[in-house]
């Protein structure tokens, strides 16, 4: 963080506020261990925060410090809109665009409060008084690592806020094993491993707590694997009846996607899951090296995120997305056999 946005936000947080701390839709590990371990690091300085989501999270999420005090606008939106209007300073953490957090974007665009924006992704608009943004980082949770460095605050560092932290860098990180995953990540791991955050128990909280009904799950999306040598490409396929059947929960598909990503010779990967309820396909895209898979869902999928991992959905039939899907590979060929 430079020393203008470090003077701009402790300019911001010199005396006590009533502040709200909002996630992306669809919230993932690192918006909510970003925003918990944010949270408890601005109650350690005195002011008054609350975590507002625009939905639910995971239920592997949910033994995390702190997560029962996080607010769900879709269960309650005037109490959400009373937060917002209530609130003197907004903080927006792992996304940048205001379209990310979905019926949670109007009250925010009418909001007299002032914007602080801590996020990693490609493209950050232009909301914030304050905004914090570094493509190069592995996760949001570390940059609120460094944020809290900046402002002089590491002394604050606690069990609670260490313990979040680490739980969204490990996931945005796919357990330190994506190329984001740096050097000085693993100094940060360590302090915060030094401040309370238990290693073996997180790993065990977000990993090894499948159910069987997940599980059978993954055995379908597995069964429905298909490659395509000639573009280095895998993808995988969930129908909403597939989901159903085996009583999906959010969250239930997380990671499967890397299963394709990891075969042999395999350095694009997508899964594409039908959402009835939406009316869309929802997709998430990864690759290694070069290839960028952020360029392809701001393309052609209205999404967007990081060279190797991204996001994005399509309002066609699954059949007639997966049909588009193959039509634009030609085009990407030369990238994906350089």
């Amino acid at each position: 963080m430079n020393s203008e946005t470090t003077t701009t936000v402790k300019n911001l947080l010199n005396t006590p506020k009533k502040i709200v701390i909002i996630g992306h839709k669809n919230p993932d590990g690192d918006a909510v261990g970003s925003c918990l371990g944010l949270y408890f690091f601005l109650k350690e300085l005195g002011h008054a925060p609350t975590v507002l989501m625009p939905n639910d999270f995971p239920s592997f999420l949910k033994w995390m410090p702190g997560c029962e005090t996080i607010q769900l606008y879709e269960k309650d939106q005037k109490a959400g809109n009373s937060l917002i209007d209530e609130a003197e300073l907004i903080f927006t953490l792992d996304f940048n665009h205001l379209s990310r957090v979905g019926d949670l974007q109007q009250p925010l665009e009418t909001s007299n409060a002032q914007f602080v924006m801590i996020d990693h992704h490609q493209q950050p608009d232009t909301y914030a008084v304050a905004t914090y943004s570094d493509t190069s980082m592995s996760s949001t949770a570390e940059m609120v690592y460094h944020f809290i460095k900046a402002l002089g605050g590491l002394e604050k560092l606690n069990p609670e806020i260490a313990t979040n932290l680490y739980t969204g860098i490990m996931t945005d990180t796919g357990s330190f094993r994506f190329p984001s995953t740096t050097a000085e990540t693993h100094r940060v791991i360590a302090q915060l491993m030094d401040a309370g955050a238990n290693n073996a128990e997180i790993h065990q909280n977000i990993y090894d707590t499948n159910s069987p009904d997940r599980m059978k799950l993954l055995g379908i999306a597995l069964n429905n694997l298909t490659i395509l040598p000639e573009y280095r490409t895998a993808y995988i396929t969930l129908t909403q009846q597939e989901l159903d059947s085996n009583n999906f929960k959010k969250g239930d598909t997380e990671g499967f996607v890397n299963y394709a990503l990891s075969i042999e010779g395999v350095i694009f990967a997508v899964i594409f899951i039908e959402n009835k309820q939406e009316n869309i396909v929802k997709m998430s895209l990864r690759s290694k090296g070069d290839f960028s898979v952020n360029e392809v869902a701001r393309t052609h999928y209205n999404g967007g995120g990081h060279i190797n991992a991204a996001g994005g959905r399509s309002s066609h039939s699954l059949n007639k997305t997966i049909t588009e899907f193959i039509s634009i590979l030609p085009s990407y060929k030369n990238a994906l056999n350089q």
